[in-house]
């Protein structure tokens, strides 16, 4: 087998036991409280992972561009849900998914998309399913619960034969700004109150809403009540990220993502490590600047994948990480001669992730038991 020694650099290591871990953690947490996961495999996008995030699940999944559903389709995914807000232009791109047997549900918020789905639709001649996208935080997208749009946005996908509501899903995106645990909790209350009302609006009105869906990694963590609600979606819980940990929703030890990098050079007069992984290995995610904890670009390890006491990627440039210490005192760079290899755990996993083909697949040491492939793209 390949040990992590004899990759090239910058690369992407997967801790399969953390992987499993988290996994595991999610499923019984959301298995107590008698709901469904559809894992988001926006983070993921390799089926390998999927599959283990599929385990004891009805085998839904959640996607952010079409591509994705494109890749999972053929390994026998036929329930996707595609979760941003649809696009006239993404219509027949979806029909003709749809075609190959695949139940493919879409996302909007307004009724002039509602009319040009219907309108589409049966021009196709196929109906697609869709669930209103509710907003529960005042975050992003989607309608608010007590709003008259509500209504007729369902009575439009429900007036033609080219769509039909399946349901209100929302995405508590929010919570990523708590800074406590409690704040979180709050949120996912917030969170499946206003969809569980839309779904009883809806229903009032003589509109059937079997799916009710709410999802964000935090307040899936957190979530101490989920009635009325019938799945759950959540995708970065899967490897998690120095935001996950700013928020308290995982510690640094579950982290199961990491890039694999080699000291280059030094700058001895700075302080400086010089590796080669910048920006393009690492991302330009700079998501714990506004937290308690500022991470720089990126918690720097051993080869092992435990993180050295103060050792961040300090700035990057597109093929250059700077590594430094987190307040700046001086350091023996001499302890990190040429060659070195070093991992950095990642700001966000999803960002991160992007930059890479590929996962090298450890599990608990520096033994590469298996590459698994990655897509990019929409």
């Amino acid at each position: 087998m390949t040990e992590l020694q004899q990759l090239e650099t910058p690369g992407l290591v997967l801790e399969r036991g953390k992987l499993e871990c988290n996994l595991a953690r999610m499923r019984e947490h959301l298995a107590k409280l008698g709901v469904a996961l559809r894992p988001h495999v926006k983070t993921a996008k390799s089926y390998d992972v999927a599959r283990l995030a599929l385990k004891g699940q009805p085998g839904g999944i959640t996607v952010s561009t079409l591509k994705e559903a494109e890749q999972f389709i053929p390994h026998g995914i036929s329930d996707i849900l595609y979760a941003v807000g649809i696009t006239p232009n993404k219509l027949d791109h979806v029909a003709a998914l749809r075609h190959n047997a695949t139940d493919v549900t879409i996302i909007l918020d307004n009724v002039e998309s509602a009319h040009i789905v219907a309108a589409r639709g049966l021009a196709l001649g196929v109906k697609f399913p869709v669930l209103i996208e509710i907003d529960s935080d005042g975050h992003r997208s989607g309608v608010k619960p007590e709003d008259d749009a509500l209504l007729a946005i369902g009575r439009t996908l429900n007036a033609g034969r080219g769509a039909e509501l399946r349901g209100v899903m929302t995405h508590a995106g929010d919570s990523y700004n708590c800074d406590t645990t409690e704040k979180i909790r709050a949120m996912a209350r917030r969170e499946r109150d206003a969809v569980v009302r839309c779904a009883q609006r809806l229903a009032a009105a003589g509109m059937t809403c079997p799916i009710v869906s709410v999802g964000s990694t935090p307040t899936a963590t957190f979530s101490d009540d989920l009635t009325g609600v019938t799945e759950v979606r959540a995708g970065v819980y899967m490897f998690f990220d120095l935001f996950m940990a700013g928020l308290n929703v995982c510690s640094l030890d579950d982290i199961a993502v990491s890039v694999l990098t080699t000291v280059i050079g030094h700058q001895v007069d700075k302080g400086w490590i010089i590796t080669d992984a910048g920006w393009m290995a690492l991302s330009r995610d700079r998501g714990t600047a506004n937290q308690k904890v500022d991470q720089a670009y990126g918690v720097v390890c051993d080869l092992a994948g435990h993180p050295i006491d103060d050792l961040l990627v300090l700035s990057t440039n597109q093929e250059h990480g700077i590594l430094g210490d987190r307040n700046g005192r001086p350091m023996d760079v001499g302890k990190f001669p040429v060659g070195t290899l070093l991992r950095v755990l990642p700001n966000h996993a999803c960002a991160t992730a992007a930059q890479h083909d590929r996962y090298h697949v450890v599990h608990g040491d520096t033994v590469v038991q298996s590459v698994w492939p990655r897509f990019s793209g929409w």
